[in-house]
């Protein structure tokens, strides 16, 4: 499977800020790649329907939505097994009901701050294996100016569009905290509640993969942040964890250069979190994304 996925992106539009929201776009190898976790084009209807069953069923979480669009990709990001599909569903809307300050009436264009000052974005382009790249640079924040909530209503809306990704669904994403300039000011604000909050968007409750974390340029303050984290990673994500400190050529043992920003010595420029709203503002205009979003509670107007 490794040749396979080393090879899937090779047919990957040229880099800009676009979703890939059709099913069109996935390229063959990738294909392949899904019917390997569970994904079979001659049944696949059949299982929707054995998912959509299930949940009715069973009666713990009814989705605001159940056609087979939606549904589809609870069932890509736990490779189409039924039990730990709905497990997902329900931790979703558990994640959804107990923080619905991070949805309702969040206006995802009042969040530009966020890539002015580069704390987070996600790629444009796809690595190696194919997955988006989600850059957390924790030294950039300034807990004065960005609020916490903020930095997670960016998060959830960088993963939701990223669930929309029928390429993604397959193949997930995978996360670079970078801690370089991580100081006291930040650990303030990294309490328990934060860190499960955190791994919850990233591991337990998105309807998207991470594949792997990488940590880089951590300093002195890293193994106190990792003990507040540590309890919430379960023993699957402990073993796709990865620690660099500033040795790059770690990190391009999982991730090729040419596909990192030239900061974590790559080939590309830092792609700024505001490009994508840019085209989020264009290509919702476009498509059906807008709707998907407003049914999730963000407003556009």
């Amino acid at each position: 499977m490794a040749a396979a996925e080393r090879s899937s992106v090779r047919n990957m539009p040229a880099i800009e800020h676009k979703l890939n929201i059709t099913e069109e776009e996935i390229p063959e190898n990738i294909r392949l790649i899904a019917e390997k976790q569970g994904e079979c084009p001659k049944t696949k209807q059949q299982q929707i329907e054995q998912f959509r069953n299930h949940i009715l069923e069973q009666k713990n979480c009814l989705p605001h939505r159940n056609d087979d669009k939606y549904l589809e990709k609870f069932l890509r990001a736990r490779y189409w097994k039924i039990g730990a599909s709905y497990k997902l569903l329900c931790n979703y809307y558990k994640f959804r009901e107990d923080n619905k300050r991070f949805y309702e009436k969040v206006r995802p264009m009042d969040l530009r701050h966020l890539g002015d000052e580069n704390i987070l974005t996600v790629t444009p382009y796809r690595d190696q294996l194919g997955h988006r790249i989600l850059i957390y640079r924790f030294g950039c924040w300034r807990p004065n100016r960005v609020t916490v909530d903020d930095i997670f209503r960016a998060t959830i809306i960088l993963q939701e569009l990223g669930s929309l990704e029928p390429i993604s669904q397959i193949m997930g994403g995978v996360a670079i905290f970078d801690l370089k300039d991580l100081g006291l000011e930040h650990m303030l604000h990294l309490s328990p509640s934060v860190a499960q909050k955190m791994i919850a968007l990233l591991v337990t409750s998105m309807p998207i993969r991470t594949a792997a974390l990488h940590i880089v340029n951590q300093n002195w303050l890293f193994n106190a942040a990792f003990k507040i984290f540590k309890p919430f990673l379960n023993a699957s994500m402990r073993e796709k964890l990865y620690i660099h400190g500033s040795d790059m050529s770690s990190l391009h043992k999982h991730i090729y250069p040419e596909h990192l920003p030239k900061r974590y010595g790559g080939l590309h420029e830092d792609y700024l979190y505001t490009l994508w709203l840019d085209m989020l503002e264009q290509q919702c205009a476009e498509s059906e994304i807008q709707k998907d979003m407003e049914q999730l509670g963000f407003i556009f107007d």
